[in-house]
């Protein structure tokens, strides 16, 4: 017998709506649920772990998950909440597309073991590539009014909306598309459930309904919250822009720290939607966590949870170490470790000046370094007194006025990391 997959769902938060019935049909047996992704990047990015944790969630309850790739969908444009539409992909990058998204659900999913609910990935390009318009409106368009497709939220916020030239043909059809998906899905992978977002449930329920009326049986439907932060800024954003999952994207340190700078509040929501970890530990993780707020445990155990998960065990050492090195006891050797990306990352902001790789080879005085060579100090003589108030290291090692910066002190082979007093940090950087 499965677990209860919604039961599941209901203490972590996951739920906004659920068609009735939908638990007792999952409880019967194994079943088939999809959740569709846009692949129009390379990679996913945090927004989609919600959608993943569904069907990650689902295996685990002994179901089997269906990951579809909207490639023909893709090429639309969804008018759900969506303020313009997609681009156009060509078929190659879309393939491209495809396997890296793989790539990233197996972090999740099992599509390999050969158990009976073994995830799948399709894409919908597949079967919508060679079906013609004509046949289109009439085997699908047919079933479903303009007064029901109207009716959606989706397309009402859109025409309706403020500033913007209301809704094309293409994007319109979106939800017939996405409908027959489901009817697709049920015909000929016996999936009876769809599952995505709260802003899906109009489109999701479109396909319920072609499964009704063409295909004469019965769809279900489940849809998760939209994720907000408690300070009313969108989640899934930095201030470069999306966290990917990607490392070359986002690198693993700044996958992070992104989890570690969760509000306390937020915590204490995503832990139970982003981990694996059971109702136990997680309640027990909450009551240490209140009892003394300002050792963070609910941050650093989810961002440990989230980074081992998405990247591995060894990524979520490093981050801990580079991250230790801004507000720890950390040495030399510590930030030799770190590659260049993860370097830059650390020090994201911090002043640089170039030298010449010829300066260091045989020797840069370290009041050289600090004051004509980089600005960082203003003078000579102030450099001096610095380093006699013992203030100056370079590369978190305290030195005296006779010390000479050379090869051995190269981070990655270019950089030297000086610093005065805790928080003021510049970066040498010798190039060929």
């Amino acid at each position: 017998m499965p677990k209860n997959f919604v039961e599941e769902l209901t203490w972590r938060g996951m739920i906004h709506d659920v068609m009735p019935d939908t638990e007792a049909h999952l409880n019967e047996t194994m079943r088939s649920a999809y959740v569709g992704f846009d692949p129009t990047a390379d990679s996913l990015h945090i927004g989609n772990l919600v959608p993943i944790m569904l069907l990650a969630h689902f295996q685990r309850c002994g179901h089997q998950p269906i990951a579809l790739v909207g490639g023909a969908t893709g090429m639309i444009g969804d008018p759900s909440g969506k303020s313009s539409e997609r681009n156009l992909l060509d078929e190659p990058t879309l393939r491209h597309n495809q396997e890296c998204v793989k790539n990233q659900l197996s972090q999740f999913l099992d599509f390999s073991s050969g158990a009976d609910n073994q995830a799948k990935l399709l894409n919908n390009y597949d079967w919508m590539k060679n079906f013609s318009f004509l046949d289109f409106i009439r085997e699908v368009g047919k079933h479903i009014t303009v007064n029901y497709m109207m009716a959606k939220d989706s397309v009402k916020n859109r025409i309706s909306g403020e500033g913007n030239d209301g809704m094309s043909f293409t994007e319109f059809t979106y939800q017939l598309v996405q409908g027959y998906d489901f009817l697709h899905l049920y015909q000929n992978q016996s999936c009876t459930l769809q599952m995505g977002g709260s802003d899906q449930w109009g489109n999701i329920t479109t396909g319920t309904e072609l499964i009704r009326r063409i295909g004469g049986g019965k769809g279900y439907a489940l849809t998760c919250p939209l994720i907000t932060k408690s300070d009313g800024s969108k989640f899934g954003k930095s201030e470069g822009g999306n966290v990917w999952l990607d490392p070359k994207r986002t690198s693993p340190y700044k996958f992070y720290q992104y989890w570690l700078n969760t509000s306390d509040e937020d915590a204490e929501k995503y832990i139970k939607i982003f981990t694996f970890l059971d109702r136990q530990t997680i309640e027990a993780l909450v009551l240490e966590h209140q009892e003394a707020p300002h050792l963070r445990v609910l941050q650093k155990r989810l961002a440990q949870e989230v980074t081992i998960t998405v990247h591995s065990e060894q990524e979520f050492e490093n981050a801990v170490s580079a991250s230790e090195i801004l507000f720890g006891k950390s040495t030399s050797d510590d930030l030799k470790k770190l590659n260049e990306e993860t370097f830059l990352d650390v020090f994201e902001g911090v002043p640089q000046a170039e030298l010449s790789r010829n300066e260091i080879a045989s020797g840069l005085d370290v009041i050289a370094a600090l004051a004509e060579k980089s600005n960082f100090l203003k003078s000579n003589g102030e450099a001096r007194r610095a380093l006699k108030e013992n203030s100056i290291s370079v590369n978190k090692e305290k030195v005296s006025e006779d010390y000479s910066i050379s090869n051995s002190d190269l981070i990655n082979n270019q950089f030297v990391l000086l610093q005065r007093g805790k928080k003021n940090y510049f970066i040498l950087k010798f190039i060929d």
